[in-house]
């Protein structure tokens, strides 16, 4: 597994409760391209109107909860849009507004 060994089932229960709440999430270990990836997604939010706050997910249960094997990767109200690439601005919000319309 690629959760550390930290899969024991209250991890993977809390993996899954936080997995459906909606918002926006960044999934990563907190690297540079993370953060990069959670500033560029916090700026489409800002010219969307929408609100920016951005939970950012370190946790490897969580990660793999979504199927992420690749970080960092986006998630808007639960689904992964995106996963092993930092997005533009631009490519953020298109991705953010096909899920929110």
């Amino acid at each position: 597994c690629c959760c550390g060994s930290s899969c024991t089932p209250e991890a993977m229960a809390q993996a899954e409760t936080a997995k459906k709440s909606a918002g926006v999430k960044v999934l990563g270990s907190g690297c540079a391209k993370c953060h990069a990836l959670e500033d560029a997604t916090r700026k489409a939010l800002e010219e969307l109107g929408m609100d920016s706050t951005i939970d950012h997910v370190t946790d490897f249960a969580q990660i793999a909860a979504y199927g992420v094997m690749t970080t960092p990767a986006l998630v808007v109200d639960g689904k992964v849009v995106s996963y092993g690439k930092v997005l533009k601005k631009d490519e953020a919000k298109a991705l953010i507004q096909k899920i929110r319309g």
